[in-house]
């Protein structure tokens, strides 16, 4: 059998991929590839080196080496997943629901039901009993982590949940706010205790060390800072110049605290006297959306790139770790039609033909397609059985009026483009790159890397 050129090409880009994911340097550095989107949650076993990865493309992968076993249910984004006991997992996403799974079969236990705004974190008390979610409906949710059953509903905080953390003994729970507070919650009946932080800026993440008696958060405005759990001082404020902040985790014997954040930056901190033991940068574009820690010390992240990149203990920086996001040009050298697909469409679609791990179907031919018709990619059945052609027009008022007026129900997330000119640009530019006989390799295309002709 002969292959073309294209079909060489795509062949040798998979086994690199995958010789990638399964390559781990000799300090420890690897890239665990994969996912079809941006990276939003990690999470590591206590007792064993396996790995968990949520993803924008709606999946969890399931690592116990190199390659995922993959765990689909969600029918949107998943920001967070954790491990439970007995070869269980929850996951958390924009879906609003969080599902059970058995990693043992892949398969989906249950889904638990009731927010009603994306959920964007998940976590389980120190004797897996209890999973606590935090959402954007401005709720926390405790469920049993047997039954999937719902404990109580905790309400109070202003604004959107971010961040759930159970104290060691699993007697209180630690929330983080857009609203801008850190508020702590009985878990036996549910009722709050105290605000722990009322800060100006909304908080994203946070970290209990009961232990040795202190709360770290980090917030929009680039803050990290730890206070007494006693007594609300601050102990150390480790502030820099790089905002939001997107991560934290702790290493298992406290020692460590790494913050991620938006300008794509870990910094290391050593938690006896909050001193920086490392800062490097672990992606040239995009932010640090996860963070956690294995069992043996190693630090995980997620984020733009796709992958979950493993780094060796103490944080050394390996050369590999960041490297920029391959397939996007620097803006400056794209033209205006190109930067907005890269702004609106390149984490959810492809330019190529093939149906890959992305959130949203390919482009490749979409002119003149009837919508909701690309074999092998899993529509909702708002987009099949219409009679939606994607032409200049529809295209164009896809992002005038928005993907919730002109396809209502389906699963595209609300983008629109308000500028005409812009519209009009993009437009002119997916007929240019989806065009099957446009010059250029396929690669090329997949890659949004079509040059303007």
């Amino acid at each position: 059998m002969r292959l073309s050129a294209n079909k060489v090409k795509a062949l040798a880009a998979a086994v690199y991929l995958l010789t990638a994911s399964l390559a781990v340097a000799n300090d420890g550095f690897e890239r665990l590839s994969g996912h079809g989107g941006p990276v939003m949650g990690v999470a590591a076993a206590n007792d064993t080196n396996a790995k968990l990865s949520a993803s924008f493309d709606y999946s969890v992968g399931y690592w116990t080496g190199g390659k995922p076993t993959w765990l689909e249910g969600h029918k949107a984004a998943v920001n967070s997943v954790a491990f439970l006991g007995n070869d269980r997992a929850v996951s958390g996403g924009d879906d609003s629901t969080l599902i059970l799974w058995d990693l043992r079969s892949a398969k989906m236990l249950q889904r638990l039901e009731g927010h009603t705004a994306k959920i964007m974190s998940v976590t389980v008390s120190a004797d897996s009993t209890l999973i606590a979610s935090a959402s954007w409906d401005s709720r926390i949710g405790l469920w049993d982590a047997d039954t999937g059953a719902l404990r109580v509903w905790l309400t109070g905080h202003k604004s959107g949940v971010n961040d759930v953390a159970f104290s060691k003994d699993g007697t209180l729970l630690y929330s983080a706010s857009m609203d801008g507070t850190v508020r702590s919650w009985n878990v036996a009946d549910g009722s709050p205790e105290r605000v722990e932080v009322n800060h100006g800026f909304g908080v994203n993440r946070l970290v209990v060390n009961d232990r040795e008696g202190w709360l770290a958060y980090g917030s929009l405005d680039g803050g990290t800072r730890v206070i007494d759990v006693e007594n609300g001082n601050v102990i150390a404020d480790v502030t820099l110049e790089r905002r939001p902040i997107l991560a934290l985790a702790l290493n298992s014997d406290a020692s460590r605290l790494s913050v991620g954040d938006g300008d794509g930056y870990i910094m290391v901190l050593d938690t006896r006297d909050w001193s920086v033991a490392r800062d490097f940068r672990a992606a040239k574009s995009g932010p640090v959306w996860a963070l956690a820690y294995t069992n043996d010390g190693r630090l995980l992240s997620g984020g733009l790139d796709e992958a979950v990149t493993v780094w060796p203990e103490e944080g050394r920086v390996a050369a590999q770790g960041a490297d920029q996001q391959p397939f996007h040009r620097p803006p400056n050298e794209m033209e205006n039609g190109e930067r907005q697909f890269v702004r609106k469409c390149s984490i959810c679609h492809s330019l190529g033909t093939d149906v890959n791990r992305q959130a949203g179907p390919p482009l490749g031919g979409v002119f003149g397609r009837l919508a909701g018709t690309v074999e092998g990619y899993n529509y909702s059945s708002a987009l099949t059985g219409n009679d939606l052609v994607w032409n200049d027009d529809t295209i164009n008022a896809l992002f005038d009026v928005g993907p919730d007026e002109l396809t209502p129900g389906s699963k595209m997330p609300m983008q629109r483009i308000t500028d005409a000119q812009d519209r009009i640009d993009l437009v002119e530019y997916l007929k240019r790159a989806t065009d099957p006989d446009a010059p250029g390799t396929n690669t090329d295309r997949q890659n949004g890397q079509v040059e303007a002709e």
